[in-house]
């Protein structure tokens, strides 16, 4: 893996750099973990895009930095991937890195649930905070959003 991601592989560089996060393998290293999924990211990688995001969200190994994770979320949701799509749903939810917006935090919600069944939960929470309008103008954008992006991997 480490031969491989040496050589450019983002999926490798990815795989990387879970492993440091994780420390499965290697020492549990946020630093580096954050060295790899920024070059699988900057390469398109979309799950190393998420991973960058969420180590931002949380201040893993870098300064927290709301706003550029939602970045990183959005990168990785426009490619399909249902946990980049949870959460920058999520971020939208809580209002950390864009303006709050719960209809926008359901739309993505919802197409994250449609490629992951466990982010069903965070769907439902943010639906019962909707008035019916709101809740008609969350299904639309969603169908909007299934259209553009497709559903979650």
């Amino acid at each position: 893996m480490v031969q491989r991601a040496d050589a450019g592989d983002p999926v490798a560089q990815n795989n990387l750099g879970a492993a440091y996060s994780d420390g499965e393998g290697v020492p549990e290293d946020d630093v580096e973990a954050v060295k790899w999924f920024r070059l699988a990211a900057e390469q398109g990688e979309a799950m190393a895009q998420n991973n960058l995001g969420k180590h931002l969200d949380d201040g893993l190994g870098v300064p927290e930095d709301d706003i550029e994770a939602v970045k990183w979320y959005r990168l990785a949701a426009e490619q399909g991937n249902a946990t980049g799509q949870n959460n920058l749903g999520v971020a939208y939810s809580d209002g950390e890195g864009v303006p709050e917006d719960d209809v926008e935090a359901y739309a993505w919600l919802s197409i994250a649930a449609v490629g992951d069944v466990d982010h069903e939960k965070n769907r439902d929470i943010v639906k019962e905070s909707l008035s019916d309008s709101q809740l008609a103008l969350g299904q639309r954008r969603a169908t909007e959003l299934f259209e553009k992006y497709g559903s979650g991997k």
